[in-house]
């Protein structure tokens, strides 16, 4: 049973804490009071050090989208390690699975790969800097775009910080930000449309880039309304500004991204998770215009863009096979199979009499233990700020074989059916009840 001070997880976690800062090199999947450390995997199962099977709703934070160990991205990489895994020179699988990419995603015409969504995001930013020669960016209060300055200002301010609900305050993520980083940065409320408006007018002629994800991850999956994301697209085409999605997470809504399911249509792109098939990776796409500020063949580009493990080789192999694999149809039975999972954690709560939903799209899905209505960040901090004993229901799951994220994050893969779901959606019943019977005493 977690957790169990005894366990080998609990003993690597006590090593770790002596050669790794807070025992850990990824706090995203830290739980309390120790975490679980995993040995090995197949297809939608992990099993850890002490022997432990559970079902893997975790999908690495999205980007195990065919589980684990798939049997053919397992044997392309197992051939590709034979021949080439690092080289100092560019091959032809760079160039196919951009083919690839470019053939699904409406707003990218060519594109460059780098190693992670972070990194996919800064130099979207970059380049849309040297595109425009502008130096401030938009982004909307409360979203999550990875570990680059600008990009993550303002993703969890509080009601002591955030300033006008209209007009909100930048403020750093991460101690010591620059001032003048924050000054470049104009956070918008998401989903208001005047004021949005209103903001992005002030500041148009200052304007480099707007960012945005078209469903926001930090925000229980919150989408963009079409109204929002319409007047955005229309403010950057008269404003000379560049319009950035952010689908490093939404990629996964649909066979066209999400930028195919919301019909808007942006000028840049950055994406990671998925396209790499569980290995580390990252992309830059867009439009040949925008996407010209990387072109070297002049001399000196507007925005150089390096790195020693851009399209690697074996993130390459990887990626053209899960891509491969994620057909039309492979989409269609994830949405299937979340709309099942989203319908039977909210009968759940229903059956057992507690405040809370299961929101999201398609494969995304996020657990909340308040039943309160929102569509913008401060609404949002309102529901979790009224949302307790998740740790109650995520131990639980832990204890009867499932793994979500320690936020309710859920996401689900290829290899799961419906099995998988029934599990869930019962073993979530049996915790909701629990943790009403703890309630109670």
């Amino acid at each position: 049973m977690y957790p169990d001070l005894n366990s080998v997880s609990a003993r690597l976690h006590e090593r770790a804490q002596h050669v790794l800062p807070g025992g850990n090199t990824r706090h995203t999947v830290f739980i309390s009071p120790y975490p679980i450390y995993a040995v090995s995997g197949a297809g939608c199962r992990v099993t850890d050090a002490d022997g432990n099977t559970y079902i893997d709703f975790m999908s690495n934070a999205s980007a195990t989208i065919h589980g684990h160990a798939h049997p053919e991205i397992v044997a392309a990489l197992r051939d590709q390690v034979g021949k080439l895994a690092s080289v100092c020179l560019p091959t032809d699988l760079e160039v196919r699975l951009a083919e690839m990419i470019c053939e699904r995603l409406p707003g990218v015409e060519q594109l460059r790969f780098c190693n992670s969504g972070s990194e996919a995001v800064m130099f979207a930013l970059k380049a849309a800097r040297a595109y425009t020669g502008r130096p401030k960016i938009a982004k909307v209060e409360g979203a999550y775009h990875g570990a680059y300055d600008a990009a993550e200002t303002s993703m969890d301010p509080t009601a002591e910080n955030w300033g006008n609900a209209g007009r909100p305050e930048p403020v750093g993520h991460t101690a010591g930000t620059p001032q003048n980083t924050l000054a470049d940065v104009v956070v918008l409320p998401f989903n208001d449309v005047e004021a949005t408006r209103a903001l992005l007018n002030a500041h148009a002629g200052e304007l480099a880039a707007v960012l945005i994800d078209p469903l926001v991850s930090r925000m229980s999956f919150t989408p963009a309304t079409p109204e929002y994301l319409r007047m955005v697209r229309e403010f950057c085409d008269k404003a000379g500004t560049v319009l950035i999605f952010d689908e490093v997470f939404s990629f996964r809504m649909g066979y066209h991204g999400a930028q195919g399911e919301v019909g808007v249509t942006p000028d840049l792109t950055a994406l990671g998770k998925v396209i790499g098939g569980g290995l580390p990776v990252g992309a830059i796409g867009g439009k040949r215009e925008f996407m010209s500020v990387f072109d070297h063949r002049g001399g000196h580009p507007k925005a150089p863009h390096g790195g020693t493990f851009n399209g690697n080789p074996l993130t390459m192999v990887a990626g053209i096979k899960a891509l491969e694999l994620l057909t039309r149809e492979a989409h269609q039975e994830l949405r299937r199979l979340g709309d099942k999972a989203r319908k039977g954690l909210n009968e759940a709560f229903k059956i057992a009499g507690i405040d809370g939903q299961a929101r999201g799209q398609s494969s995304m899905i996020s657990i909340l233990l308040s039943s309160a209505s929102f569509h913008d960040y401060r609404g949002y901090a309102a529901a979790v700020a009224t949302a307790r004993g998740f740790q109650t229901i995520h131990r639980h799951l832990i204890n009867h074989g499932i793994l979500t994220l320690a936020s309710g994050g859920t996401f689900l893969s290829t290899p799961m059916g419906d099995r998988e779901i029934d599990h869930l959606t019962q073993t979530f019943l049996d915790a909701l009840q629990a943790l009403k019977a703890k309630r109670a005493a």
